[in-house]
């Protein structure tokens, strides 16, 4: 069996978990992993493999089929998954809601242009849930669709906060209201704000001396993060910090009430929920299983950019078409 040569660009929390994720596929392999900080100060779990530096990356094109690119949103996504388009096939978890339309161009533009595949803002959220709710939409369309997230962190969000100028270390925890939850579930349909749905509450380590007035009102007003959201900063030591968020946890629900029949309607109920121990962890688990489905497009000739939309489920499972029948369908 020809395995899918992987490269990780970036070796964070999400890219330690899409190299934990490849060891549980056979159908894969790690080559390389592409660092900007210093290459020799990177110890991966997987003896053997390359650490290498990230603007030497390039020179490595014909020995990695998907480069996996595990960088933030808030400003590595936008300009790494383009760039290295240009040289690899390449995948992300870019995951600004707002500005996708523009990355997917960005990216689609670079991909056609050097022969490549790319596929963007795989996660589960963008990502499964995306898929989610064009299932719910498509099956109801006489109805309103919710989307709930949390308890949880939020490594985009996170990544956000330790951007702050004067924050040392920054965690942001998304989390449902449950009232909102609750009237969702009773078929009521209601109209319900992004505020009123969620709150955010953030836990930030300040540098010595930095202006915590300043770094509190810079979260709350980050557009397209906390601006629209009650958002509550709380500063504590390192300590308290290292000993308290430790973990990623997160998770979710996407919710569909409905209505169907004639006449005397019938209320109907979609709901598809995550429960999370580590989100860059399950990340990682679904940007590997579409790096298979992008190696195996890119195999038929596909280029340009996709997003989940477009993917269909048999490319994700190592089983054939033939298994899939006969054990899922």
């Amino acid at each position: 069996m020809k395995k899918v040569r992987i490269g990780i660009a970036g070796y964070g929390n999400l890219g330690k978990g899409v190299e934990l994720a490849i060891r549980q596929n056979d159908d894969m392999e790690l080559t390389a992993v592409f660092t900007r900080r210093d290459p020799s100060s990177v110890k991966t779990l997987t003896e053997g493999v390359k650490v290498c530096s990230l603007d030497d990356a390039k020179a490595m094109a014909d020995e990695i089929d998907v480069m996996v690119i595990c960088g933030g949103s808030a400003t590595d996504l936008p300009e790494q998954t383009p760039e290295l388009a240009k040289y690899f096939n390449v995948i992300d978890s870019f995951d600004t809601h707002a500005r996708i339309p523009e990355h997917f161009a960005n990216v689609d533009k670079a991909a056609k242009e050097n022969g490549h595949l790319a596929l963007i803002s795989l996660g589960w959220d963008p990502g499964l849930f995306s898929i989610n709710r064009l299932y719910a939409e498509s099956i109801l369309p006489n109805g309103k669709s919710y989307t709930f997230w949390g308890k949880g962190v939020s490594q985009g969000h996170s990544d956000a906060i330790r951007r702050v100028e004067g924050v040392k270390k920054g965690i942001q925890y998304t989390c449902p209201v449950d009232e909102a939850i609750e009237a969702v579930r009773s078929g009521s349909m209601p109209e319900l704000t992004t505020r009123q749905k969620h709150t955010r509450e953030c836990w930030v380590v300040a540098e010595e001396g930095a202006d915590l007035a300043k770094i509190e009102e810079t979260i709350k007003s980050m557009k397209n993060y906390f601006d629209q959201y009650d958002t509550t900063v709380n500063f504590i030591s390192e300590e308290e910090f290292d000993a308290v968020h430790n973990k990623m946890p997160h998770g979710g629900f996407v919710m569909r009430s409905g209505l169907t029949g004639d006449g005397e309607k019938t209320n109907q109920m979609i709901e598809y929920s995550l429960k999370l121990g580590s989100n860059p962890e399950f990340t990682a688990s679904v940007l590997i299983c579409y790096a298979r489905a992008l190696s195996r497009l890119r195999n038929e000739g596909a280029t340009g950019c996709k997003t989940a939309f477009d993917i269909a489920p048999a490319y994700l499972s190592p089983l054939s078409a033939e298994e899939l029948r006969a054990a899922m369908l």
